[in-house]
């Protein structure tokens, strides 16, 4: 069943994005290179860190660099957990690994772990959004 599509100002909009990248991150496809995998764990986290800039009222410049996005909202206040910081290790996977011969292949294990950081940021994200801080 598809999600109720929200205004793209709300801030649930874009964890339902986020939600989206990441399942389709987490998926077991024949054919599919791991590289666009780790691409939709990347978009995962992009989403959800400028979910939080949405919720606090606050505008995001439209970059992939997740560890720069995270260092403004640590600017402005907002406390970023160790484990989401480790979003930064995705943003490599926003250009470089979609093209070929800029890197080579990706192991599963890095794949699995793309996906493991951005279920975290997900979470850290939504709580954020949804008022349960921690």
């Amino acid at each position: 069943m598809p999600l109720k599509r929200l205004p793209p100002d709300d801030p649930r909009e874009w964890l339902n994005r986020a939600g989206s990248n990441l399942a389709l991150a987490a998926q077991e496809v024949p054919g599919v290179y791991l590289e666009e995998l780790c691409f939709q764990a990347q978009q995962a986290a992009e989403k959800a860190v400028k979910a939080v800039f949405i919720h606090r009222g606050e505008t995001f410049p439209y970059i992939h660099d997740l560890d720069r996005l995270l260092r403004l909202l640590e600017g402005n206040g907002v406390t970023v957990p160790r484990y989401v910081n480790e979003a930064k290790e995705l943003t490599r996977f926003a250009v470089v690994m979609r093209y070929p011969g800029l890197t080579g292949p990706v192991a599963k294990r890095t794949q699995r772990r793309a996906v493991r950081i951005a279920a975290g940021v997900l979470r850290w994200a939504t709580r954020q959004v949804e008022g349960r801080c921690r």
